[in-house]
């Protein structure tokens, strides 16, 4: 359970042209976001003027971590508040906002301390990411965990 601070205005457009759109549209776009159908059943989402707030129990520690990100890098949002459960104990991974100049090489070698797993970070962000150089500032990117074989 824990309250993510985003970039309010560095997230992709999902409102549509009326900026001031109804909560209760907004929390279905943002759960539209999320992208996956199986968790219609399993979450709440709700939003409160900048907040995203959800609820629900999910299979594991990547869902839970997706879903955040997915939510909050959303523009208009700057606050993700989640009280998701999880199924599994894998370590929770850490979560890292996007600079200017920032590579995921360079983000690599600062959580791994090895920039070739640069590729960890891309896969752990899909399908948010599309291409590893198309992150921008004030994006916020899921860091998994490192494994203990990695």
């Amino acid at each position: 359970m824990g309250f993510f601070d985003f970039v309010k205005n560095a997230g992709k457009s999902i409102f549509g042209s009326g900026a001031d759109a109804a909560e209760a549209d907004a929390a279905k776009a943002i759960a539209k976001e999320i992208g996956d159908p199986s968790l219609a059943d399993k979450i709440k989402v709700e939003v409160d003027g900048e907040t995203v707030k959800i609820t629900g129990d999910v299979p594991d520690q990547e869902t839970r971590e997706k879903i955040i990100v997915a939510a909050g890098n959303v523009e208009g949002i700057s606050k993700v508040d989640e009280d998701i459960k999880t199924e599994d104990d894998t370590p929770e991974g850490s979560f890292h906002t996007v600079a200017k100049g920032d590579t995921l090489w360079a983000i690599a070698e600062k959580a791994y301390g090895d920039g070739s797993k640069y590729m960890a970070i891309f896969e752990a962000n899909k399908p948010m990411l599309s291409h590893p150089d198309r992150i921008y500032p004030g994006q916020k990117l899921r860091i998994p965990a490192q494994k203990a074989d990695a």
